[in-house]
């Protein structure tokens, strides 16, 4: 059963001004990655922040304020655990057909595209043995536009789950999801890959979206309230969960700033995931600045990263189609509103 539902929260990573997004779907098992194509002049001012305990990551090192290169071409998020990290190389390639990347020498053609990447844990759902590779990597950037991007089980959301505090048979469908704010013609954007350990909830009241079921399967259980109430959560790996996302903004800004900017994003996730940032998720957030516009207060950046972060996860799950693997069933949140267990979210 799936009820598809209209968006709550609109606008997408794209409304950024130089900023393009495409996804790849492998359409034998669910599993994918999407890429943000900095398209702007030579690039954009980046920064990372990593929350989570079990991260894998590529390439963030050099996103350090004191280190050396100052600008970023693409970030990549992904699907296949730390063997999806593989996709980058196709963004690379991608990028290097184009004549985009970092100048390395002085004959024609010696660059090197600056792709940080992230990855999340959907081994669990399907085949293992397939996942991302430089292939979809590439098919990811020839897919890229400026367009509104698919949200929900497409690309590094397609094997995306939530609520998996209580076991993966309590779970329910993840995805990826996307949003933005606007201020005096300044854009913050967010693109948030969804496959937390803790539940979804509505930021305004705390009411969970899609997380963790009761018994009943229908039903959401609340994993803080669950926790808080003396139930006990199921030892589960570390890096098995994850999630993994970008925010950016049209405004100039330092890679210090772009640090904290990233940082910012994290209050949007710690909004609207509970829990979050777990010993069992690796936590991580990219921020772009393409300079495309002016100046905005750096607080009031900061404000609006953390709201189109928290947007883009509420979308995420809203737009996720439900899946069967066998006898398991995930859920999306449409098809448990079509059970009349959690109310519809009105639109921000």
């Amino acid at each position: 059963m799936n009820t598809d539902l209209p968006l709550p929260y609109p606008g997408a990573l794209t409304d950024v001004r130089g900023i393009e997004v495409g996804h790849f779907t492998d359409p034998r098992r669910p599993t994918g990655c999407s890429v943000a194509l900095a398209r702007a002049g030579a690039g954009a001012v980046g920064g990372v922040d990593v929350r989570g305990a079990a991260p894998g990551t590529r390439e963030t090192d050099l996103l350090e304020p004191g280190n050396l290169i100052g600008v970023v071409h693409a970030v990549l998020l992904t699907g296949g655990s730390a063997w999806g990290l593989d996709a980058a190389g196709g963004v690379m390639r991608w990028l290097e057909e184009r004549g985009i990347g970092l100048p390395v020498g002085r004959a024609p053609g010696q660059i090197v595209p600056i792709v940080p990447a992230a990855v999340l844990f959907d081994l669990a759902v399907g085949d293992a043995r397939i996942r991302p590779d430089a292939a979809a990597g590439h098919a990811a950037c020839q897919a890229a536009s400026g367009a509104a991007p698919a949200q929900g089980s497409v690309g590094a959301g397609a094997g995306a789950t939530v609520g998996k505090l209580f076991g993966p048979a309590h779970a329910m469908k993840g995805g990826i999801g996307s949003a933005s704010v606007s201020v005096d013609g300044v854009t913050v954007g967010a693109l948030i890959a969804v496959n937390a350990l803790g539940d979804v909830v509505d930021p305004a009241s705390g009411t969970p979206i899609a997380g963790a079921r009761a018994a009943d399967g229908k039903t959401l259980r609340g994993s803080v309230a669950a926790v808080l109430a003396g139930e006990p959560p199921l030892p589960l790996l570390a890096g098995t969960n994850t999630t993994i996302g970008i925010v950016a903004t049209d405004a100039p800004l330092t890679k210090a700033q772009a640090r904290r900017l990233a940082g910012a994003g994290h209050d949007g996730l710690a909004r609207a995931i509970r829990p979050v940032h777990t010993m069992s998720d690796g936590d991580t957030l990219f921020a772009l600045a393409t300079g495309q516009t002016r100046a905005l207060d750096f607080n009031a950046l900061c404000v609006m990263a953390a709201e189109a972060a928290a947007r883009a996860c509420v979308n995420a799950v809203r737009a996720a189609h439900g899946l069967r693997l066998g006898d398991a069933w995930l859920p999306s949140a449409s098809d448990l509103i079509a059970y009349s267990s959690i109310p519809a979210l009105a639109g921000g």
